[in-house]
């Protein structure tokens, strides 16, 4: 063993003095950066309106218009052919790759898994309405064209985006004209979902509802995420208002889930015809534009014509604010922006009227500079140091299988309580948390405040059943009230999700500290996971449940401190934070609506799926009910889940009011997100730009208290039920010092073990920790917590009933998962009433048990196990 934490040791000192910046670029960097190192478009002269888009690992760029030299004195000409980028062992090759049907330019595409959609478009005497898939051979580069269903009315100059995803989502095409003159602009919208591809009478295009602002054609149309769903934009353009232009700069976002549009804040200025694209997961970058500014003035300046305006902007979604994204070395219009080659690509275009440009621009996001710095370092890394100096000692104290499990029982209650609280908080919700209430509103907090409600019923049902049976594993139960095969697979179950918990804790957490840190993603599982093995190892649970205390403390503590200081940068500090608040919608709490699948999540969902995912923490989680054995007495175990509960109110509110107020600050001082993170991120960017020296670090140090927590208590909650429900009933060792070794070395193969898969888990994609993490909690303890319920509850229930309901309860939650768009919230209940009934139904078709036997394992054949402590004193 000694050798084992040695080598472990080892491992954390790479991992934490190997660090390097994961932003190298210098501070004062602008937001974009610009490069030419993509060759020019084979055509010399450029085109503007060409269809542009992405298959595969290929830029199309096809069709288009212009004007050969000299552009003054000759007619526009349109263009049929279609070239092709490919990336080859670093080089860039352009192909010519066939031709369009006809000359075209000026419609509509999008790039989708089966190719780039082209929409509608134009010559110079007719405007289009067929659509048509651009589909690139990977092996030859040769392009196949695909007829697809034709728009309802002609369409150019409109613009197209793509919600969901690139396989099966569902293409938007807004604004446009229907004919040659910007007289005949639209407000329409239409749609084609994609996964109807293989049904003739439902793949064709739908009239969707119009946008309420102007007709308008050469607007942006752009989806990105607003907190809530992916929407849809439309951003600017002009229209013809009599014998006048009007130039638009209002922006209208379309929610599909309820299909309204709702103003948003207008664009600095009309970016008619421009370049936009969707970053990251809550911005549009808008890379080039044109205005009013010498629109009439075209004829008379000509060839001294200065160009459309060299700017660009961000727009974030969630708090509704535009900033300047820094100057452009030239501005492209009527092309096409794309993401290629890790970065955004801007083929060609009119840069000034009649002129085109071959050029083609690569942009890369640039994320802020890492600003962590060595004060807040030594405060990290001293944290981490003194968790496992608790460990070290703690390792002295722990004598035989009962002080490693169970710390004795002579664990003070107040350190238990703390110690349930931190492992219930976990990293996720110390960022998951206010980023889910920055992006949203309050709602999910009216599942925490079903934790009050809950400790109830652990306190006066789940404690005396687990105390009365002095059960070191919780599952233990299950066979007292069912049979062995019942408790094997509950504890079977426990296991999986703890370990499949700790990469979910350890990932997520990682890639949001990557913003925070100089710690890459995979640095940060590794620390987590290499200190929560080296102390739980060492101190069993006494080891755990005294880092969780120091733990709530430090993340509580660190988030008071960052609440305050997120006041002081917000415009009118506390007034301007609740005025701000207010105007969002910040403070909401009740959706009204029956939707199980809104992200809009509705209020009985909340209720019903925060009462069955507490129920299922508290009765059935070995995690949990682990500490309701640590304390001498069960009157001490019961003040302890009483603390933990009016610890979580606590939190709630100041992780909640944390999320609200990054919103408010932000609102405040948009130049200060940064588009490259995702939305989890945002508690820990602002942490470290944001945060004075030294709190920064306290502040991580936090964060990692609370992944930590939940991870050191995963190990060690399932080393207990490994050897109490599998190993010894084997007799798998001779005396109770084989089974305390074989408990640390299983502590420790189950870390390893999760910080692994936590290593093969890190996706940037995920949308929400929160929600991620609420599904893998319905995906395992609902069956958990139905066969508690099942058991407790009823005196009908059998080992056949129960294990049945499990199995198909097991099955009920993969299907939910896979097939449904059923609100994760709701898991746990689905997973524990599927489990409930199919259970009873089956046992009331088999044979019952006997009253005798179920003494103290059901609500009604209650012993009160303990009989001289009593769960409502005040002491003990």
């Amino acid at each position: 063993m000694r050798v084992l934490v040695c080598c472990f040791g080892w491992w954390l000192a790479c991992a934490l003095f190997t660090c390097v910046p994961v932003y190298a670029q210098d501070a004062e960097e602008g937001l974009l950066t610009w490069s030419d190192e993509i060759p020019p478009l084979p055509d010399s002269i450029g085109v503007a309106g060409p269809f542009v888009g992405v298959h595969g690992e290929a830029l199309i760029v096809a069709g288009g218009a212009n004007f050969p030299r000299p552009v003054w004195e000759s007619e526009k000409v349109w263009h049929d052919e279609i070239h092709v980028l490919l990336k080859k062992d670093g080089k860039y090759l352009w192909k010519q790759s066939g031709q369009l049907p006809k000359p075209l330019a000026y419609g509509a595409a999008v790039s989708t898994a089966a190719g780039v959609l082209c929409i509608g478009g134009n010559d110079s005497t007719s405007t289009f309405s067929e659509v048509f898939l651009l589909q690139v051979d990977a092996g030859t580069g040769e392009v196949k064209i695909i007829d697809y269903p034709s728009l309802p009315n002609p369409c150019a100059f409109g613009a197209a985006a793509l919600l969901g995803n690139s396989d099966n989502g569902v293409v938007y095409l807004a604004g446009g004209q229907s004919g040659l003159s910007l007289d005949t602009a639209t407000s329409q919208v239409w749609s084609l979902d994609l996964s109807q591809r293989d049904d003739a009478d439902t793949f064709v295009w739908k009239k969707e509802i119009d946008f309420p602002g102007p007709t308008r054609a050469l607007n942006l149309t752009l989806a990105q995420h607003d907190g809530y769903e992916d929407s849809l934009y439309v951003i600017s353009g002009r229209r013809q208002n009599g014998e006048n232009v009007e130039f638009l700069t209002d922006v209208w976002q379309y929610k599909p889930s309820s299909k309204e549009w709702r103003s948003r804040a207008d664009v600095p200025t009309c970016v008619m015809a421009g370049t936009g694209i969707g970053w990251g997961q809550s911005h549009l970058l808008v890379l080039g534009g044109a205005d009013e500014t010498n629109f009439f003035k075209a004829d008379e300046l000509r060839d001294n014509h200065p160009g459309f305006p060299k700017e660009a902007w961000a727009y974030h979604t969630i708090t509704d604010t535009w900033v300047s994204a820094g100057k452009t070395p030239e501005n492209q219009v009527t092309t096409i922006a794309v993401e290629w080659d890790n970065a955004i690509v801007i083929p060609s275009g009119e840069v000034r009227p009649r002129v085109r440009t071959p050029n083609v621009w690569k942009v890369t996001v640039n994320p802020k500079a890492d600003q962590f710095g060595f004060i807040n370092n030594v405060v990290l890394i001293g944290y981490l140091l003194g968790m496992v100096a608790i460990g070290f000692y703690f390792a002295r104290r722990t004598k035989n299988t009962d002080d490693f499990f169970r710390g004795g029982k002579s664990v003070a209650w107040w350190a238990a309580g703390c110690s349930i609280f931190a492992t219930m908080l976990s990293s996720l919700t110390y960022t998951g948390v206010p980023s889910k209430s920055y992006a949203q509103d309050w709602v999910y907090s009216v599942g925490n405040f079903m934790i009050p409600l809950v400790a109830v019923i652990a306190v006066y049902v789940a404690l005396p059943f687990y105390r009365g049976i002095d059960a070191t594993s919780a599952y233990e139960y299950l066979e007292k009230r069912f049979n062995r095969g019942t408790r094997l697979f509950g504890s079977a179950s426990f296991t999986l999700f703890h370990v499949f918990r700790m990469a979910v804790v350890m990932s997520l957490t990682g890639m949001a500290l990557a913003v925070a840190t100089p710690l890459t993603p995979t640095q940060s599982v590794l620390v987590m996971g290499g200190m929560s093995i080296l102390y739980c190892t060492m101190g069993g649970i006494e080891a755990v449940i005294w880092t969780d205390t120091v733990q709530t403390v430090i993340l509580l503590g660190g988030a008071l401190i960052a609440l305050f200081v997120l006041f002081s940068g917000i415009d009118g500090g506390w007034q301007g934070f609740i005025d701000n608040s207010q105007a969002s919608e910040k403070f909401k709490i009740i959706n009204l609506n029956l939707d199980a699948t809104s992200a809009q999540i509705a209020l009985w969902v909340i209720v019903l799926g925060g009462v069955a995912q507490n129920v299922s923490s508290y009765t059935a989680d070995q995690a949990v009910v682990q500490r309701y054995m640590t304390t001498e007495t069960r009157r001490l175990a019961a003040k302890s889940i009483w603390l933990n509960a009016g610890l979580a109110i606590v939190a709630t509110f100041l992780f909640f009011g944390l999320g609200t107020a990054l919103h408010a600050f932000y609102q405040s001082n948009p130049e200060k997100l940064d588009p490259s993170i995702t939305t989890d991120q945002i508690f820990p960017l602002f942490i470290a730009h944001e945060m004075p020296i030294g709190f920064a670090g306290l502040i991580v140090a936090g964060i990692f208290a609370a992944a930590q927590s939940t991870v050191s208590t995963s190990m060690n909650s399932t080393a207990t039920t490994l050897v109490t429900d599998f190993l010894k009933p084997l007799n798998v060792c001779r005396n109770d010092l084989g089974y305390l070794r074989l408990a640390r070395i299983l502590t420790l193969v189950i870390g390893v073990l999760g910080t692994l898969i936590g290593l093969l888990f890190v996706n940037p994609d995920i949308k929400s920790l929160f929600d991620e993490f609420l599904k893998i909690i319905g995906l395992f303890m609902g069956v958990l917590g139905g066969l508690f319920v099942l058991g407790a509850m009823t005196k009908r229930a059998n080992g056949t009933g129960a294990l049945t309901g499990a199995v198909v309860g097991g099955l009920t939650m993969y299907w939910v998962w896979k097939e449904s768009s059923i609100n994760g919230y709701l898991y746990t209940a689905i997973g524990i009433g599927v489990c409930f009934v199919v259970g009873y139904v089956v046992s009331l078709l088999s044979s019952a048990r006997n009253d005798d036997e179920l003494a103290g394992l059901t609500i009604y054949t209650m012993s009160g196990g303990e009989t001289s402590d009593s769960v409502s004193g005040s002491s003990a």
